[in-house]
């Protein structure tokens, strides 16, 4: 895939046109990050943009892989784990001010971080030891303390990076527990609400005591819960649901941006934010079913199982769960959803187009190429 890039095909990483980047991981996974970008619908555009990158390398190669004596066929899934079950992840990054206390911004986020995939996890079929289950997401499995300032292979839920690259005054946040979307919309509220909460945390507002007991644990808990019902406790000894946090933080963000005065994006992330938890916490997905990733996948899922009779841990449920994240639009069943108009978007096809070469303005890489 990396040979129409990679110089000689030796190089393990190639910077794009747009001022993204593709990265060969140790594993050979295929890696796309997109450009800085100074808005959250930026971020949208620029995120399929590496997909459609990505699906043409994958076509080029699937001529070549004939031409060079190869058999079978190539996909790429947009997904926190492959075929083997492996899991990997997604990273996010952020721009935020050097001041501060950096374990207070962690005891901050941790909480907001462990409970959003209510509102903006992928979806997953996991199978357990009990059996296979629905999950809101599949997570990375993130060990050790909540803050590092080292690199991400330490498994931190958040990095903090200082690079001489970086604006004066700023210093990088990865977001190491996330993984890939394949809704728009569900990607623009992902980043959206984060970049609430971390707008709050920098400008002092004050946020509830939400400092967790365990958040290890308490991630893999609330990831196998479609309700947002489950228990989670805290440092102080009290016990909230994920719903329950998920509110909390989505009252002050409104607070927030009330006071400052609310942009189109703003008032989008919220809306969409209070539609999830309400819908989540009547018990009707519906409501947000052309929105969420996680509840559009999982209401394919059923359906494929209905129209089969099919149990859950049946390995046709296995391949579905992976079809979903297919980035190739003919086959991948999010794109099959897309073009019947079963989900909402936020991009255009042209501007997503358009952002393959071009990257975003203002950004650190406008000429890039």
């Amino acid at each position: 895939m990396f040979g129409t890039v990679a110089s000689g095909g030796q190089a393990t990483g190639v910077l794009l046109r747009n001022g993204g980047r593709l990265h060969l991981e140790a594993a050979s996974r295929p890696e796309y990050a997109t450009p800085e970008c100074g808005s959250v619908p930026d971020l949208v555009v620029h995120d399929k943009a590496g997909e459609r990158i990505l699906e043409g390398l994958l076509a080029e190669a699937g001529q070549r892989l004939p031409e060079e004596g190869g058999t079978g066929g190539v996909s790429v899934l947009k997904a926190s784990a492959g075929p083997a079950g492996r899991r990997y992840g997604c990273q996010e990054d952020y721009l935020i001010a050097r001041r501060g206390e950096f374990g207070r911004l962690a005891d901050i986020l941790i909480p907001f971080l462990v409970t959003r995939q209510l509102i903006c996890g992928a979806g997953a079929v996991a199978q357990t030891p009990r059996g296979a289950v629905c999950c809101l997401s599949r997570p990375a499995g993130p060990t050790g303390n909540g803050l590092s300032s080292v690199p991400v292979r330490s498994r931190p839920f958040i990095n903090t990076l200082v690079e001489p690259r970086v604006t004066a005054g700023l210093r990088r946040l990865r977001v190491a527990v996330s993984e890939s979307n394949m809704s728009e919309t569900t990607t623009l509220l992902k980043a959206g609400a984060t970049d609430l909460v971390l707008r709050m945390a920098e400008a002092g507002t004050v946020l509830p005591g939400l400092i967790l007991d365990n958040p290890v644990r308490a991630i893999g808990e609330v990831c196998r819960d479609l309700t947002g019902g489950t228990w989670v406790r805290l440092a102080d000894g009290r016990q909230l649901s994920a719903l329950d946090i998920q509110r909390e933080y989505l009252t002050r963000a409104k607070d927030f941006t009330d006071q400052r005065g609310p942009d189109a994006v703003s008032s989008r992330v919220l809306g969409l934010w209070e539609r999830a938890l309400d819908a989540i916490g009547a018990g009707n997905l519906d409501a947000i079913a052309r929105e969420i990733d996680w509840v559009i996948k999982y209401q394919l899922i059923e359906r494929f199982r209905a129209e089969h009779d099919m149990p859950l841990p049946a390995p046709q449920v296995a391949q579905a769960d992976l079809a979903y994240h297919d980035i190739r639009r003919d086959r991948g069943l999010y794109d099959q959803a897309q073009r019947s108009g079963a989900v909402e978007r936020t991009a255009r096809d042209i501007d997503i187009f358009e952002a393959k070469t071009v990257p975003p303005a203002p950004g650190r890489y406008r000429h890039a190429g």
